[in-house]
């Protein structure tokens, strides 16, 4: 869309009581310059009325169009409008972390800005969260995307993890939810696991809810998911399985294989030992040694790898202050 067509707002001075939000919007935003005009207008609209302070975090993740100077514009005029801007394209996780790092609102409110989301989903959603809820989780009850390349991976994929995970959500992808700010302050998010936050959350003692939302078709541009993001997100979730069971233990999962491998192995051992020296059979030829020499050594390695895991579990607990983004510029921060 052209710059000419933008019409900019009036500008917004904040008053004392709402320099501090009481709402947080993140936004990742990636070569979305038709969706962006529409989308500010649907999202003031849709919170003006709540008579809350609030601020809306747009993530420009290397936007290659004109979203940035889109976003520029409008933050120009109002200051409730902050923007970060990357150096590239780091994905979508990045986007939210971004976000999420710089979040000044009691509740944080998520959304994709290709405006397949209903802005106007978020009061009964923050309404919702309000009753003692720490995650309000939007569901795409009524989709409005193709069966075969997105629909049904999704169903696939939201009931793999949620049998995975044990927090049972019918669209972990909808990007629409609520949290309250120190959940997400508390995770620390890389790959594609901003779906799963609120499983990697559960492990806080989280109270989780799920409320159907509207779900609209793209109207500009070009989605950015595909096939090949189930791959991902299959991996992602072996991940987060591993997350939330032994992250702060990889001792017990790696020690307790090695273990079990290293005691049949000598279980083995023991038998042809008894076989060459009591029965004076050879076992020299026998297939049953190979493999009891590689149960040991197989055993010993899972050891070590858990150990080694146990060194950088540490490593990670005590210097995880590296970003997943480089910001090249920010306004109204």
């Amino acid at each position: 869309m052209p710059r000419s067509a933008l019409a900019t707002p009036a500008p917004h001075a904040a008053s004392p009581a709402s320099s501090v939000p009481y709402l947080s919007l993140v936004v990742p935003i990636y070569n979305e310059e038709e969706s962006i005009p529409h989308l500010y207008a649907q999202l003031t609209a849709a919170l003006e009325p709540l008579g809350k302070p609030y601020e809306i975090i747009c993530v420009d993740d290397g936007s290659r169009d004109g979203s940035f100077a889109l976003l520029r514009d409008l933050a120009a005029a109002d200051e409730r409008l902050r923007v970060v801007r990357f150096r590239r394209n780091f994905g979508q996780t990045a986007g939210f972390a971004a976000g999420f790092d710089r979040v000044r609102g009691a509740w944080v409110v998520t959304i994709d800005a290709d405006l397949q989301n209903d802005p106007n989903d978020i009061p009964a959603m923050l309404a919702k969260a309000e009753q003692g809820f720490d995650v309000v989780s939007g569901w795409r009850a009524r989709r409005q995307d193709a069966f075969i390349n997105r629909r049904l991976p999704s169903i696939i994929a939201n009931r793999m993890i949620s049998w995975a995970t044990g927090v049972h959500l019918h669209d972990y992808g909808c990007s629409l939810k609520v949290y309250r700010a120190e959940v997400v302050k508390q995770i620390d998010l890389y790959g594609e696991l901003h779906r799963f936050i609120p499983a990697i959350a559960s492990w806080q003692g989280v109270a989780v809810a799920e409320m159907p939302v509207n779900h609209a078709a793209r109207k500009y541009g070009k989605s950015k998911y595909g096939l090949s993001r189930t791959t991902r997100v299959l991996l992602d979730l072996i991940t987060v399985r591993f997350l939330l069971s032994y992250s702060t233990r990889p001792m017990q999962v790696f020690g307790a294989v090695g273990l079990v491998s290293s005691f049949i192995g000598g279980l083995l051992l023991v038998y042809l030992a008894y076989v060459r020296l009591i029965l004076l059979e050879n076992i020299g030829t026998r297939p049953l040694l190979t493999i009891a020499v590689l149960m040991v050594m197989i055993g010993v390695q899972f050891l070590g790898m858990g150990l080694l895991g146990e060194l950088i579990t540490r490593v990670y607990y005590e210097g995880r202050n590296r970003p997943i983004y480089v910001v090249r510029e920010e306004l109204n921060p």
